[in-house]
């Protein structure tokens, strides 16, 4: 609401695109769009029965809804919602040691990736996992574990201080989440153990057994998955390349200008 309302201010008071690309903002319905499938569509019963289901509404969130939506610029589209005087209070707040220390402390890279990967893992404990299940609460916390942490991994890759140093820490970050995300999943599709015991009674209705739900849910994490970090990291890896190049055609040695000013 805040998204479209501000959107539509901002593009009335100035060019359309000004701010806001029209990119960003189909990126942003697509986001939106992904978490309507992930919380609200027959994926999220679906996930109550079958782990693997389960899996891929976590998925859905992390690595759909999550890039997109801060793709999708939304702060500053959100902060034209408000009337002038109320937007010059928000960013003075926001700019102040108060708030952009703690930020810049958790948003880097490094302390993003390090969150990011603490929810993934500590959340697939079995008890921990199998409590969503009995609680409704539990069930919202582990979205917003994981909802929250993506969007601070993404935010930290895509939208972080530029420069070609933080081109090649995205890839560095993407790429190793890839790994560890990856090590997660084959170990839930190779493991003889089910560690998701509550699926049990449920996965027969689908014709799969416990450890072939658990199984297709470790798939799902370790290929598809790897495939969308690894796809992020090669394009950082081009942005990086190109911002190289850009560099060295713009470079003039000091030899050649001492030499055509004298």
């Amino acid at each position: 609401m805040f998204y479209l309302t501000g959107l539509t201010k901002l593009w009335s008071s100035s060019d359309l695109g000004s701010g806001v690309s029209g990119w960003a903002a189909a990126y942003f319905a697509v986001g939106w769009l992904s978490l309507v499938a992930a919380l609200i569509s027959p994926v999220h019963a679906w996930g109550e029965v079958l782990f693997s289901a389960h899996m891929t509404q976590h998925e859905i969130l992390m690595l759909v809804s999550a890039p997109l939506l801060v793709l999708g610029r939304p702060f500053i589209a959100s902060m034209w919602a408000f009337p002038r005087s109320t937007r010059l209070f928000i960013g003075s707040a926001i700019n102040s040691d108060m708030v952009q220390r703690p930020w810049h402390l958790i948003s880097s890279p490094l302390s993003a990736w390090l969150i990011h990967a603490a929810a993934l893992w500590v959340w697939h404990i079995p008890y921990l996992f199998q409590a969503t299940l009995d609680s409704d609460f539990v069930h919202m916390l582990q979205h917003l574990s994981f909802f929250g942490s993506a969007l601070l991994f993404w935010w930290s890759i895509i939208s972080g201080r530029r420069g070609l140093a933080s081109y090649g820490a995205g890839v560095l970050y993407l790429f190793t989440t890839s790994i560890h995300s990856g090590v997660l999943g084959a170990f839930l599709t190779f493991t003889h153990r089910v560690w998701y015991p509550v699926y049990g009674p449920s996965t027969g209705e689908w014709g799969l057994t416990p450890l072939e739900d658990q199984q297709l849910g470790g798939l799902i994490m370790w290929v598809p998955a790897g495939l969308v970090y690894i796809a992020a990291a090669l394009i950082m890896f081009r942005m990086w390349l190109r911002g190289s190049g850009s560099r060295i055609q713009n470079y003039r040695p000091l030899t050649t200008t001492t030499a055509s000013e004298t």
